[in-house]
């Protein structure tokens, strides 16, 4: 016996001492007690808990992930009192793949394809507007709000990053900008005051008018840029344009996790990047992809084999 068993033990004896009827966390919970193990973790953590609740054996479309997440988070609830560094996951991060619209991972190639039909668009201008907020969308994983709301202001040339104000929960961030990506905004900007040398907007992307963009045209754009490209034809979900955020954050955990980082400290970095309220709601994303949850089981899985990474 382990200590974690012994936890686990003292846990399911105190809940059925409540009155719980706990047959399934009789069975469930040694094996994710067992997993843990495994890796030679001490206590529960999210990625675990994802990894478990989503492995490979699992039905992606019936209710096993849920109830599995369910009891790792008693558990790790009954852990919290016992050790400082446990993770109790949120209600929410898995839930019945029925209910939840599963995103649509962009390949690069979608990536270009849409880039390459942008630039087939009825005007130059045009073209340069959704050519450039796809690629900023794709490339930063901003919120397709948060491009709309973007002003001049907030894009400073001299340090290569973006100020987004105030989005979403009230919280504004700095942005970081690769240079290339500040290039292509910055021919877009010289385009843009060519086109509408005296501003009638602060916005930094403007329509053909010279207003700030709205969301509905912009979807409508991508939406015809996707179905002209054939992008997502046989997908369960049709492509939305915030997929691109997904595919941003999906492809970003998945270099982690070929790379060897440490993705629990890397974790909160990428929550700010992407303004999340929490970190804990970034682990979403673990179960969002196939590709994803399988790199992150064969790591769990590595951990725990001789000569694995602890």
């Amino acid at each position: 016996m382990t200590a974690l068993s012994d936890a686990a033990a003292d846990y399911l004896r105190l809940r059925n001492q409540l009155g719980h009827d706990l047959a399934e966390y009789h069975r469930l919970l040694p094996r994710f007690v067992a997993v843990l193990d495994d890796a030679g973790l001490p206590t529960v953590t999210m990625a675990a808990a994802m990894a478990w609740a989503n492995a490979p054996d699992v039905d992606p479309v019936g209710t096993v992930a849920s109830r599995r997440m369910t009891i790792a988070r008693g558990f790790a609830r009954h852990m919290a009192g016992i050790d400082a560094r446990t993770e109790i996951p949120p209600f929410g991060v898995v839930g019945s793949r029925r209910h939840r619209h599963e995103p649509y991972i962009f390949s690069p190639t979608d990536i270009d394809m849409l880039l390459g039909g942008a630039q087939g668009l009825r005007t130059r201008f045009a073209c340069a507007t959704h050519h450039s907020m796809i690629g900023l969308l794709a490339t930063t994983g901003m919120r397709v709000g948060e491009v709309i709301r973007l002003d001049r202001a907030d894009v400073c040339s001299l340090d290569a990053r973006l100020l987004i104000r105030e989005s979403k929960f009230g919280k504004s961030r700095i942005v970081p900008l690769h240079p290339s990506v500040l290039d292509a905004l910055q021919r877009y900007a010289r385009l843009r005051d060519d086109v509408h040398p005296q501003p009638g907007t602060a916005s930094f992307f403007v329509s053909s008018r010279g207003n700030r963009m709205v969301y509905q045209t912009i979807q409508s754009v991508f939406r015809n840029l996707c179905d002209s490209a054939g992008i997502g034809a046989d997908a369960p979900s049709r492509p939305r344009i915030h997929d691109l955020r997904h595919t941003f954050a999906i492809r970003t955990l998945i270099g982690w996790y070929r790379g060897g980082e440490d993705v629990e400290a890397r974790l909160p970095v990428l929550s700010t990047y992407l303004g999340h309220r929490d970190p804990r709601w970034t682990y979403w994303y673990l179960s969002a992809a196939p590709e994803l949850l399988a790199v992150a089981a064969s790591r769990l899985e590595a951990t725990s084999t001789p000569g694995g990474t602890r």
